[in-house]
């Protein structure tokens, strides 16, 4: 199967896309072109309502800074998602993206992760204070947490020993074997879960394999709810292998690893690039021996997931979803599958 244009189903449609890091915010800039406004007329609806379920293990950089000094959630992977669903020429997402370049103690914070850490010592409640700053921003769109829960990742590698915190295993030299959430038992959102039981589409992708993907499923409830959803799940694969997290795997074996975490089969559609990535930017990426993910198309219908397929990707500095031939695939899937 391959992508074509979008255009409006019968019945508007219930998005959750999960993940984290910016391959969830890449994904949310197609889709909220498409999300309905207020004072729209049903029939020009699309995307009717649209919840991104956003990962909270980041323990680097300015999100890192403010989960240790003022003991909250990281806020940097909402706050991207915040103004990827924003306007994006409006000063104050222009001052969420903000990062301070000296100040001492202010160097390197980002104003948006500052913000949201304001409010969450105003409000006394980190969810709250992401649901006000949404507001602010008249984002199209919820953004939730996937956990409140102050939770760390563990990873177990391929010689048995097990690396604690999302940068000590990213910056790690072995392979991960299996990943862990430090308490096992951290609960979900109830507006998590709500948005996935609720969703005609669910998304996960495209993110790091690990500590952008499975580090949701890892919440007490989440796997469960995917695999019980009622809308369609759709895997958007990755353009390329990550160093310390998925070099060597092909689409197959990214799923394989999903399902091993999930406890089950929690996708009906994958999308994935079958486009050549330019000789220039493969070059750029093989310094971290990273290269383009194998389409192993046979292997993942085999899995029992239908496979869109297609040129997916944006060349610039660096190598990106192109977010509108992703959203403009996923409203295809949307249109075939959702109940006229």
């Amino acid at each position: 199967m391959s992508s074509s244009s979008p255009f409006a189903p019968q019945a508007p449609l219930r998005v959750a896309a999960i993940g984290g890091g910016t391959g969830l915010s890449t994904l949310l800039r197609g889709l909220r072109k498409y999300v309905a406004v207020p004072g729209q007329t049903a029939e020009a609806r699309i995307i009717s309502d649209l919840a991104a379920i956003v990962t909270v293990t980041d323990d680097g950089g300015s999100s890192g800074r403010l989960r240790k000094d003022f003991k909250m959630l990281p806020p940097g992977d909402l706050r991207n998602c915040m103004v990827a669903l924003s306007e994006e020429e409006d000063l104050l997402a222009q001052l969420f993206r903000h990062r301070f370049r000296s100040g001492g103690e202010m160097e390197g914070h980002n104003f948006g992760n500052l913000f949201v850490a304001a409010l969450t010592e105003i409000t006394g409640d980190f969810g709250h204070a992401i649901q006000l700053a949404s507001k602010i921003l008249s984002t199209r769109g919820r953004i939730y947490p996937v956990t409140t829960a102050n939770a760390t990742l563990v990873a177990r590698m391929d010689d048995g020993s097990l690396v604690r915190g999302e940068t000590s295993i990213s910056a790690s030299k072995r392979r991960i074997s299996e990943l862990i959430l430090d308490p096992a038992d951290a609960k979900p959102t109830p507006e998590a879960l709500e948005a996935i039981s609720r969703a005609d589409l669910i998304t996960i992708g495209p993110g790091s394999l690990y500590t952008s993907l499975i580090t949701n499923l890892l919440v007490d409830g989440i796997a469960q709810a995917l695999r019980n959803a009622r809308g369609t799940r759709v895997f958007i694969c990755n353009l390329m292998t990550q160093a310390n997290e998925s070099l060597g795997l092909s689409a197959s074996q990214h799923i394989q690893r999903i399902y091993e975490h999930a406890g089950g089969r929690i996708f009906d559609y994958a999308i994935i690039n079958t486009a050549p990535v330019s000789p220039s930017m493969l070059l750029r990426y093989a310094a971290e021996g990273a290269v383009p993910i194998e389409p192993d198309i046979d292997r993942v219908e085999s899995m029992g997931v239908q496979c869109l397929v297609g040129n997916f990707l944006s060349e610039g500095d660096v190598l990106r979803h192109d977010s509108n031939a992703v959203t403009a695939a996923l409203l295809d899937i949307g249109r075939l599958t959702r109940p006229m």
